[in-house]
């Protein structure tokens, strides 16, 4: 969890037409294509009214980068961050941090949004630089003191963060996003639309009536079978997908208790859940996890599930 997008690397990508008949296909299949929090979006529908659906979609879409964006000088996120405590939060950013604090708990403090300070620590020590080692054992303790998401404090008149605080929601508000997004399109009336904010919300069925078909990509390697998604979200993480440093050894995904890096167990995580936000979380998290802790993490969200987990 950090500043980067951690979906850029992935390649995944929405086989909108995989398995829909010609003669749909000939109708009008829309598919918008743009940014969200860094990442690639998209929303695919066939509708006579998709464009103006289409609009509406984006339009929520920036009012919550407004929010979450760490590269947005006035977010309500960075406004936190700067200032320590933030007046009458956005409902948004404050149903987010309640989640987080469902992950927090359930991963016993993996998911940590607090990670902030320690991943702008990696980003300094690396930038501009090809850096041997990783920050020494001192600085990255003392970095370490600022981190716990147990000492944020959550209220609808406002959020404090102790002193040295600082969030991420990287790892969880592009997932946040595409379920607001899917609500808001199924309050329009729609039933079968794919919406992916760097990660993907299925409300119903591809148009000819068969799933979504998601394909997942680890590296450099596109994986052979294509993931079908009705009604459920699917997100994806890769500890070294993103590195701080030139060679790709050092991960962009940390480990809050310790400090370090990912180790390079996995590739790709992928999980399905009902929720976009669930499965981000969880994705984000399970990197972090072997495979015995990730299938004890995922009895306490029985309605989860892997849909792909790819060794290093």
């Amino acid at each position: 969890m950090g500043k980067l997008s951690r979906r850029r690397f992935l390649a995944i990508s929405a086989v909108a037409a995989a398995g829909i008949p010609a003669a749909v296909q000939a109708q009008a299949v829309h598919h918008w294509r743009g940014v969200a929090l860094g990442a690639d979006a998209s929303i695919t529908l066939a509708h006579p009214d998709a464009a103006r659906i289409v609009d509406i979609a984006r339009a929520e879409i920036a009012r919550l980068e407004a929010v979450f964006s760490l590269h947005r000088p006035g977010s309500a996120l960075n406004q936190l961050n700067a200032a320590g405590s933030l007046s009458a939060p956005p409902p948004e950013l404050l149903d987010c941090l309640s989640r987080c604090a469902q992950l927090h708990s359930a991963t016993d403090g993996l998911f940590d949004p607090t990670i902030q300070p320690l991943w702008a620590l990696h980003a300094r020590h690396f930038a501009g630089m090809d850096a041997a080692a990783l920050p020494d054992r001192q600085t990255r303790r003392a970095v370490l003191a600022h981190v716990g998401f147990d000492r944020v404090r959550l209220g609808t008149a406002a959020i404090a963060l102790d002193a040295g605080m600082a969030l991420s929601l990287n790892g969880i508000a592009q997932g946040y996003i595409a379920d607001r997004v899917a609500a808001l399109l199924r309050a329009q009336g729609l039933r079968d639309v794919l919406v992916n904010t760097g990660e993907f919300a299925a409300l119903g069925q591809a148009p000819g009536g068969t799933p979504w078909q998601i394909g997942l990509q680890a590296g450099q390697n596109v994986l052979p079978d294509r993931v079908p998604l009705m009604d459920a979200a699917l997100a994806s993480s890769a500890p070294h997908g993103i590195s701080f440093d030139g060679q790709g050894r050092v991960g962009h995904i940390l480990n809050p208790k310790t400090g370090f890096p990912a180790q390079p167990n996995w590739a790709l995580v992928s999980v399905i859940a009902p929720d976009a936000w669930l499965a981000d979380g969880l994705s984000t998290a399970f990197c972090l996890m072997d495979g015995p802790e990730i299938a004890r993490c995922l009895t306490r969200f029985p309605q989860a599930r892997l849909a792909a987990l790819v060794a290093a």
